[in-house]
């Protein structure tokens, strides 16, 4: 068994990037109540909200500036250099977790550089990437309805999350439920 403390054997990654209110959530949630070995479920949202309250609008942790698109409300994150230092630690984290035997599951949204580095630093371990894709107007309106998030964010991630990307999987989450999402991702790696 992957997750028994005994084991030597690094833990399998599967990593979620999508724009905001594309399901990571919710699908990882549903993913480790259906996987054989427990898989714990790291969220990139947790890793930003360590910081201080101060740094969450600050230039040198997370800085958001609303806008308009073409009409459309518009959030441009910038990440300063606390804040990248803390998604750094993130991401090194998330391997050293592995390398311990723990199985885990990352909720992530990859912009820029993150990309190549998770690409470098998870590849010699058993790591499965898996784009999550849904209608940009489905989006908005799950952000909308979450009332928990500053709206826009999803119009500026939308074109810049998958870009450059290769992944393992692909799913549409407009219509699939996050159990159905999860059951695809569980078969497709053997979960």
């Amino acid at each position: 068994m992957n997750g028994d403390p005994q084991s030597n054997r690094p833990g399998r990654i599967v990593l979620l990037n999508g724009v905001g209110s594309v399901g990571k959530t919710s699908i990882a949630k549903c993913l480790q109540s259906i996987t054989v070995d427990p898989y714990l479920h790291v969220q990139m949202d947790a890793f930003m909200e360590m910081l201080p309250d101060n740094y969450q609008n600050h230039p040198d942790g997370f800085f958001y500036q609303t806008g308009d698109s073409q009409g459309n409300p518009i959030v441009v994150v910038t990440t300063g250099a606390i804040g990248e230092r803390v998604l750094r630690g993130m991401r090194h984290a998330i391997v050293a977790m592995a390398l311990q035997g723990n199985n885990l599951i990352v909720d992530d949204v990859l912009l820029d550089n993150e990309k190549k580095e998770y690409t470098q630093l998870l590849s010699d371990l058993e790591a499965y990437f898996v784009g999550l894709f849904a209608l940009l107007e489905i989006l908005e309106a799950r952000e909308q309805a979450r009332g928990d998030r500053l709206i826009g964010l999803a119009r500026w991630e939308y074109e810049k999350v998958h870009e450059g990307m290769r992944y393992d999987l692909e799913i549409d989450t407009s219509s699939a439920t996050p159990l159905e999402c999860a059951r695809l991702i569980s078969k497709k790696f053997q979960l």
